[in-house]
């Protein structure tokens, strides 16, 4: 099972300063490099402070600057705010540019006060996924490409420069729903999926469904991975006040996720939750670290490929960069 640090951009308070936030995600990708973690990851949402990242191939390259080894996923860029014909584009310079490090994670949306402020109504985020996902796949392979769908009319064009890789970087969906987890792991494409802060129930599913599409795929297809992002922490003392404060960030989290999205210039407003600390104890990694070693164990067994930890949810970046060190010294190596 490999690693990877998300870079989550939290900011909640805008007085820290974006450029202090940016600077503090190239310090963790930096030490993520260093400890011997496979990869980091990076968001792209847009108008809040949960998240923050409206640029996430313009940072994968200045992280590939300042790194050697780390593999750099977008997890995810969201398609439907995107032209695929110019986004393309900006792909293959990329993946040129991080020196064919790039994991290219893509998704349809979830918070519909970001996508209907800018233009895109959240009912039809999946149907103009799915066609954005099928355009850019015959741009990213094919030469003089041209489109007569719902969302895409255009007469025959090729994107330049031609993609390095074959097809481009690896692409990975990021998708909740078992079903659709299927549905895209049968088509070839690596998963990113969680659940969230629900139960052990949700992701058996997710697993079930991805080994269901992996077991029905020819064995001379390319060999597809499933990646699991969770919270994650380790804690080996006081770990309630850590767990107060992913509390905390679930009630901004829950407002444009699944609330009614009332931001405030920027600032995403917390909202009461039903869920108990208690509960939530249950469904994240906020533990000791020998706690950690044996519930990420059971992920391994499910056949985990990837785990994607978020521990950047509203603690110090002291904190952040000393929890970094203590999983590479007192985690990874159980799954080397």
């Amino acid at each position: 099972m490999d690693f990877c640090i998300q870079l989550s951009a939290d900011y909640p308070d805008k007085s820290y300063g974006g450029d202090q936030v940016y600077k503090d995600m190239l310090e963790q990708a930096r030490l993520a490099d260093q400890a011997g973690f496979e990869s980091v990851s990076l968001t792209e949402h847009h108008l809040i402070n949960v998240l923050m990242n409206p640029a996430p191939l313009q940072f994968a390259v200045r992280i590939a600057a300042e790194t050697a080894n780390l593999k750099i996923i977008t997890s995810v860029v969201v398609l439907p705010l995107h032209d695929m014909r110019i986004f393309a584009g900006e792909i293959v310079v990329a993946d040129i540019l991080t020196d064919q490090r790039l994991l290219l994670g893509v998704g349809r949306g979830a918070y519909k006060f970001e996508m209907e402020r800018l233009g895109v109504p959240i009912v039809e985020t999946q149907e103009r996924f799915d066609e954005a996902i099928a355009v850019l796949q015959a741009l990213l392979t094919r030469e003089e490409v041209s489109w007569n769908g719902l969302y895409y009319q255009f007469e025959p064009l090729t994107i330049m420069p031609r993609p390095v890789r074959a097809g481009g970087p690896p692409m990975m969906v990021a998708v909740l729903d078992p079903a659709k987890v299927y549905s895209y792991a049968r088509q070839g494409m690596h998963i990113q999926t969680t659940p969230l802060a629900g139960n052990r129930k949700l992701l058996q599913n997710q697993v079930r469904q991805f080994r269901r599409a992996q077991t029905e795929r020819n064995d001379n297809d390319e060999q597809i991975t499933l990646t699991l992002s969770r919270i994650a922490f380790a804690a080996e003392s006081n770990p309630r006040r850590l767990l107060e404060t992913a509390h905390a960030y679930y009630k901004r989290f829950d407002n444009v996720f699944t609330g009614p999205g009332i931001v405030d210039a920027g600032m995403i407003r917390p909202l009461p939750r039903t869920q108990s600390i208690e509960e939530l104890a249950a469904n994240v990694l906020v533990c000791s670290s020998a706690e950690m070693v044996d519930r990420l164990a059971l992920y391994a067994e499910l056949g985990v490929d990837r785990m994607v930890f978020n521990i950047n949810f509203g603690v110090s970046q002291t904190e952040t960069l000393e929890c970094i060190q203590q999983m590479s010294e007192e985690v990874l190596p159980h799954f080397a």
